[in-house]
């Protein structure tokens, strides 16, 4: 039974790559047109998923502490 579920997946994927050319030979100037403008989106897109992690270590704790973080000790280690 789990053979025929993985036939039947592989076999769904294949249709949903000929669909997937089919459609972009069909329509390619279209996609090739928005390109330009994905690009751009995809500037503040970056900043807003890739700097998720900058400077939030220290939210909540107060300790008084003005040493090097124990993230700057784990990058000296490396």
């Amino acid at each position: 039974m789990a053979f025929l579920a993985i036939a039947g997946a592989l076999v769904a994927i294949g249709f949903l790559l000929i669909a997937a050319f089919l459609v972009f030979s069909e329509h390619r100037v279209h996609v090739l047109g928005y390109l330009p403008y994905l690009l751009l989106l995809a500037c503040p897109l970056m900043h807003l998923f890739m700097h998720h992690g900058h400077g939030h270590q220290g939210h909540g704790r107060h300790t008084g502490n003005k040493g090097p973080s124990p993230m700057a000790e784990d990058r000296r280690n490396d």
